[in-house]
């Protein structure tokens, strides 16, 4: 299940209502371009789980993948972190763990093609590119069971997401 926010206020209370059913950092998925990083989760905003899992992917790690310029980081409570400077743009969760074990290689087709690799539909993955591009957040979960599913659904419409998909 995936879905997209326009601010942190909104993303925020969508990873909470995660973390309220026992959903952790091997769980989520969190996507955004560096910029919006820096503007919602900066040096100077207020700090919090979301936060600081945004801000600590954002210069810790290591090159891989030659000219892929990608830059692994860990991330306190989502995990893995990758950079793409050349993309601009800040992927953390499994999702960032899968490209950094694919190398260079599974960078070559840009987010939407990492997007569509981790099984989202090539036109969504289209839609979450533009929207992280126009400054949103997409967080992503594999929800559990059904009940986590609508649970979560609910939770991400009610937090004003975006672009919400299950799948």
């Amino acid at each position: 299940m995936t879905g997209m926010f326009r601010d942190r206020s909104s993303a925020e209370k969508a990873y909470q209502s995660l973390s309220s059913r026992g959903y952790g950092k091997d769980d989520v998925n969190l996507l955004m371009s560096d910029e919006t990083r820096k503007t919602h989760f900066g040096d100077n905003t207020a700090h919090t789980d979301l936060g600081d899992k945004a801000m600590e992917g954002a210069g810790v790690g290591s090159a891989i993948g030659g000219t892929a310029g990608a830059i692994i980081g860990a991330i306190a409570a989502i995990g893995t972190s990758v950079a793409l400077p050349g993309l601009g743009l800040i992927i953390a969760g499994p999702l960032a763990a899968a490209l950094a074990g694919a190398g260079a290689g599974g960078l070559t087709g840009g987010l939407v093609g990492a997007l569509v690799g981790s099984g989202i539909p090539e036109e969504h993955a289209a839609e979450y590119e533009e929207g992280i591009k126009n400054g949103g957040i997409v967080m992503g979960v594999k929800p559990r069971n059904e009940e986590d599913a609508k649970y979560f659904e609910e939770e991400f419409r009610r937090h004003n997401g975006d672009k919400i998909y299950k799948y």
